[in-house]
């Protein structure tokens, strides 16, 4: 079972970057974190990788409840999204399940939680590959 939910994108991979944050935005989701991966194993390790950006996303509210649920699953925020370009060249959007993320706390209290994030996450999905159409 897949653990990701994954859109491909066209054009150019800072734009589907932007475009990506701004859907997550859209979805009440702030990023927290940008890591920008290619220049971080350039900089510590002097090795090249293709771009590949991990952003940290989190709805507070949706966050708020889960935690109140179960403290621990602070350890699994925020949620990752990646983006990067792929082997043909093009750049690929994907999103951690939350489903799959959430299963592992085993806590039946986070379903709901888990499938309004996952549904959130298909409409950025949807969005980021409306957007490369255009």
């Amino acid at each position: 079972m897949s653990y990701t939910m994954q859109k491909s994108a066209g054009g150019e991979f800072d734009a589907v970057v932007e475009t990506t944050i701004e859907s997550l935005e859209g979805e009440e989701f702030g990023v927290l974190c940008d890591i920008d991966v290619q220049q971080t194993l350039e900089k510590k390790l002097n090795e090249d990788f293709r771009r590949y950006r991990i952003l940290g996303a989190c709805n507070p509210a949706l966050a708020h409840r889960s935690l109140q649920e179960e403290i621990e699953l602070g350890a699994l925020l925020p949620c990752n999204v990646i983006v990067y370009e792929d082997n043909d060249g093009g750049v690929t959007v994907s999103a951690v399940d939350p489903e799959q993320l959430v299963g592992i706390a085993d806590n039946s209290a986070l379903d709901s939680v888990a499938e309004e994030v996952h549904e959130r996450f298909e409409r950025v999905l949807d969005a980021v590959e409306a957007a490369a159409r255009d």
